[in-house]
């Protein structure tokens, strides 16, 4: 499994607005990737309603994980995503 942990680079953590661009990141690298706080249960991470209820700020470790292939090439795209705390996905 790939996976990489990744501190929350928006302010105002996964809400919203962030939360709507990670989702649809997410829904395009692809392959099915999991997203939880450190030590906590992995949610699927192209899921809105999982992803806010997760409760993330700011500053906060995140863990990114995939079994898919490709999940590597995926896993940076969105890991750099969430640390810039970008509007959009990185190009490959």
């Amino acid at each position: 499994m790939a996976e990489r942990r990744v501190t929350i680079g928006w302010p105002e953590g996964l809400h919203a607005r962030p939360a709507a661009v990670f989702v649809r990141a997410a829904t395009a690298v692809g392959v099915p990737v999991t997203i939880a706080k450190e030590g906590g249960n992995p949610l699927n991470a192209a899921s809105m309603l999982a992803l806010l209820g997760l409760g993330a700020q700011g500053g906060d470790t995140v863990v990114l994980a995939s079994e898919a292939e490709g999940a590597d090439a995926a896993l940076d795209r969105l890991a750099k995503l969430v640390q810039e705390g970008l509007d959009e996905l990185p190009a490959a």
